[in-house]
């Protein structure tokens, strides 16, 4: 199997709060995928930018926050086992964020090393 990281990326900082519900939903996502034994890895949600973020540019210089070249903040990850990107892909589009909250889902292969 191949190891996928999907990366949560909303639009807005009021979209970070969710309810008990919209929580519980979440979690029986993540209860579904691991029942299938397709979670490697549960991930962690990141703080959004509270004045605790730093970001080194290529020349070294150190500027506050987070990458400003796009809107949207990543707020967490996590990682699944399958045997294809489309497969991640399918686990991905079921997580109930979307009808929550929207944002994104990007789904990037992980190399493994032997």
């Amino acid at each position: 199997m191949k190891e996928f990281v999907l990366i949560f990326r909303l639009k807005d900082i009021s979209d970070f709060r969710t309810t008990p519900e919209q929580m519980q939903q979440r979690m029986n996502w993540l209860e579904g995928i691991a029942a299938q034994n397709k979670l490697a890895d549960k991930g962690r949600t990141l703080l959004p930018f509270d004045g605790s973020a730093k970001t080194v540019k290529s020349n070294k210089e150190v500027i506050d926050g987070v990458y400003t070249g796009s809107k949207e903040f990543v707020s967490g990850y996590m990682v699944v086992k399958t045997e294809t990107i489309d497969q991640a892909v399918e686990i991905a589009r079921a997580n109930p964020i979307f009808e929550q909250v929207g944002g994104n889902i990007e789904i990037r292969e992980v190399l493994k090393r032997d």
